[in-house]
């Protein structure tokens, strides 16, 4: 049934509306009830996904706590107190129990699946429209991430190839590629990861736009904390996030070292084209590949703010405050998980800011600064 034209929508009255609630949401969250906030009162966190756990329910079967990056706590509550200490537990089903746990453990009351379609402006107050009816809040901490924004690049000749395209986001599992010769673009860590799994099974290439660097020697937390500076400085200029591997490098692990000596890590050049049965070099080289697996990272998850107008003529979001959170053009709107804060230990940090800036910048009305 559709509303009659006259009909009135009421929107539900909140001051803060989270959006997402991955581990930034849900340490903003966390941070909302210290101060004093209710959910579902004064404040509501919407999520997308069916289920707790944030992009982490979606992450493939052979990432497991021994391969995956370090997990960093929530504020309140340890991880290990409820993975334990088996380290060959699926990823995708630890993580997502500890954020269930977590949310059970601070009442958090997320509103889920809820899919939030646009945010506009309406007057002193934002309204959020959604698949599960309207709110108006007074302010957003937005923390939707870039899972459901995986970034293919666009290169000539991609709709022609008559193979399998697929991008990070959508592996499931090596055995899925035998027999075929696969293609691996990117070079992150995670495209790293899948280049050491696939390689195991069936041929692989491995190409990136620049020449890998390998860090040696171990990431200490000055080193992290530079790094992130970097891409901080960024979005204070109003420029386009890079991500923190970008300038950090990859870690010599162990993994990495053994892929050396089997002769994987054998990186090519960046192609210049697609054809119909593999990729073209500058110099006419060509090589035919059955499987293009784009490693290529992610975007961040922002089309439903296009109608606040927050982008600068560069792409990027020129951002402020004490961690890089507060949109400049609009202090109501706080991104976490944007730019410096697009990491498990980075979010939590951000959520903390976001949370303090934004009931400061609320002013005396709000029911955490009575």
């Amino acid at each position: 049934m559709t509303d009659h034209p006259s009909a009135v929508r009421m929107a539900l009255k909140r001051d803060i509306v989270v959006i997402g609630a991955g581990q930034a949401g849900l340490s903003a969250g966390y941070h909302l009830k210290r101060l004093g906030l209710e959910p579902e009162r004064d404040f509501t966190i919407l999520d997308a996904a069916p289920r707790p756990g944030g992009a982490w329910q979606y992450r493939w079967p052979s990432l497991t706590l021994t391969t995956v990056n370090r997990v960093h706590d929530l504020p309140g509550m340890s991880f290990a107190e409820r993975a334990g200490d088996d380290a060959s537990v699926l990823a995708s089903v630890a993580v997502p129990d500890y954020f269930a746990a977590y949310e059970e453990r601070f009442a958090l009351a997320v509103q889920r699946p809820t899919t939030v379609r646009l945010v506009c402006n309406r007057g002193d107050r934002l309204r959020i429209e959604s698949d599960r009816g309207l709110l108006s809040a007074r302010g957003i901490i937005n923390a939707t991430g870039t899972w459901e924004k995986p970034y293919i690049p666009d290169y000539p000749g991609r709709d022609s190839f008559a193979g399998r395209q697929l991008h990070t986001h959508d592996f499931h599992t090596a055995e899925d590629f035998a027999g075929q010769h696969v293609l691996i673009v990117g070079g992150g860590i995670s495209a790293i990861q899948l280049l050491d799994q696939i390689s195991m099974v069936t041929r692989t290439t491995w190409v990136t736009r620049t020449p890998p660097r390998f860090r040696e020697g171990p990431f200490d937390e000055e080193a992290g904390r530079a790094a992130v500076r970097l891409v901080e400085e960024r979005v204070r200029a109003g420029l386009p996030p890079n991500s923190v591997v970008s300038v950090t490098g990859l870690p010599m692990t162990p993994a990495i070292a053994a892929m050396q000596q089997r002769g994987v890590l054998n990186r090519q050049p960046m192609f210049d084209a697609i054809t119909p049965t593999g990729v073209r070099w500058a110099d006419g080289t060509t090589l035919d590949v059955d499987v293009i697996l784009w490693c290529t990272g992610f975007r961040s998850a922002l089309d439903h703010l296009a109608p606040l107008d927050l982008r600068e003529p560069s792409g990027g979001i020129t951002m402020t405050g004490r961690l890089a959170t507060q949109v400049a053009r609009d202090p109501r709107i706080h991104l976490v998980g944007y730019g410096p804060s697009a990491s498990t230990i980075g979010a939590n940090r951000a959520g903390a800011a976001a949370v303090a800036e934004l009931v400061r910048t609320l002013g005396e009305n709000s029911p955490a600064a009575v």
